[in-house]
């Protein structure tokens, strides 16, 4: 019984050079856009995955750009079911200039690291938020990005609320700290709510009264339950409210992007059909340049089936080697990508998910271009094939 030819998969995947050098390079491209528009897509899903399942958010029923009064986080505090509520506001600050964007909230400081959990940071920074009156946390790659560190001082110029008298405000680190989970990335800046109010109530600044929204800790019982309790307490107003749950929330911010998420996924699409294309084109011309070759091996005995997974072998390897080279260059460039695009993503990872799908879809693609040029092949006859011009 002949034994397969396996030597002859490896000598005609380098019969050709040019043609399979740029073939690899198409595969290469093609392979890395794919991971890394996955990872994308995967970046703006994380926060709402990560979200808390005992967490709800209450924002205006109008928009989120309309402030709640502050009397609302005693009423909000006073519902069956809510164990803590925090506020949070955006504050819109320039650092140095317009260019360097990065988040700052204003927060409740005696409740923040209570109800986020994970937001970690040492027991000396937690204490400093608490007791110093400028103190502002943060992220770990907020500090590394900026070269922030425990006990400088942080101009901001307000946007939303400038000060009266044309000064930047003064934000003091006491902490840097780390998230474990997607849902608070490490690029923002979190500094007291107090310092903020107090300032806005003494007419030293400008901007909106109260907060952006109000973060609520549950204990346990049903949020859909308490989420209709908080609607309906503030029904008749002064300001009526949606309470939804945190993934909720986050899906809105993924959502205002509108069809870019669907628009990712359609240029993967289109990369994956066009590499399809160009692999089942290389096939297709190097079955048709060994059909003497073809013809020699069945006139020597071997069957039909072995010319076929000749080619298909050779259409599955040189998509898998392609496929390796996109990934293993997605995963390699993922802190430069991730560095690039923080501003706009906080959390990019080309995952060990995306990586094994990507692999996949190289392997059928592999097989799918490889079976037609190899049904071709099988079905030579031996004396046609042995009369094609070498």
């Amino acid at each position: 019984m002949l034994r397969f030819p396996w030597l002859l998969v490896f000598k005609n995947l380098g019969g050709r050079p040019l043609r399979t050098f740029l073939t690899l390079a198409s595969l290469t491209v093609a392979f890395f856009l794919l991971c890394v528009l996955r990872s994308v897509l995967g970046g703006l899903e994380a926060g709402i995955k990560a979200s808390a399942n005992d967490r709800l958010v209450v924002q205006s029923a109008v928009s989120l750009f309309v402030s709640l009064p502050d009397s609302y986080q005693a009423k909000i505090q006073s519902v069956p079911g809510v164990e803590d509520a925090i506020r949070w506001q955006w504050f819109g600050g320039i650092y140095q200039d317009p260019s360097n964007f990065f988040a700052q909230f204003a927060v409740d400081h005696d409740r923040l690291l209570k109800v986020y959990p994970e937001i970690h940071t040492d027991e000396a920074a937690a204490q400093a938020f608490l007791e110093k009156r400028t103190a502002c946390l943060v992220g770990t790659k907020l500090a590394q990005r900026y070269g922030f560190k425990v006990g400088d001082r942080i101009p901001l110029q307000g946007t939303i609320f400038p000060r009266f008298d044309g000064q930047p405000w003064q934000l003091d680190v006491v902490g840097i700290y780390r998230s474990s989970s997607a849902n608070v990335d490490e690029q923002t800046m979190f500094f007291r709510y107090d310092y903020l109010d107090e300032t806005r109530r003494a007419e030293l600044c400008g901007g909106p009264q109260g907060a952006g929204v109000y973060v609520l800790a549950l204990d346990g019982r049903a949020p859909e339950a308490v989420a209709a309790r908080v609607d309906a307490l503030f029904r008749n107003g002064p300001q009526a409210v949606n309470t939804t749950s945190e993934a909720e929330f986050q899906r809105q911010f993924v959502s205002m992007l509108g069809g870019v998420p669907v628009f990712l996924s359609s240029i993967g699409g289109g990369v994956l059909f066009a590499i399809l294309l160009a692999v089942l084109n290389t096939m297709l011309m190097a079955g048709r340049e060994r059909t003497h070759d073809f013809g020699v091996l069945k006139a020597l005995g071997f069957q039909a089936s072995v010319v076929f997974m000749l080619l298909l072998l050779e259409s599955v390897g040189l998509c898998l080697i392609g496929g390796a080279i996109g990934i293993s260059l997605a995963v390699g460039s993922q802190a430069a990508v991730g560095n690039a695009i923080s501003l706009v993503l906080p959390t990019y990872e080309v995952a060990q998910e995306t990586q094994l799908l990507a692999l996949g879809a190289a392997a059928v693609i592999g097989l799918v271009a490889g079976v037609l040029p190899g049904l071709r092949a099988a079905q030579l006859e031996v004396v046609e094939a042995l009369r094609a011009e070498v």
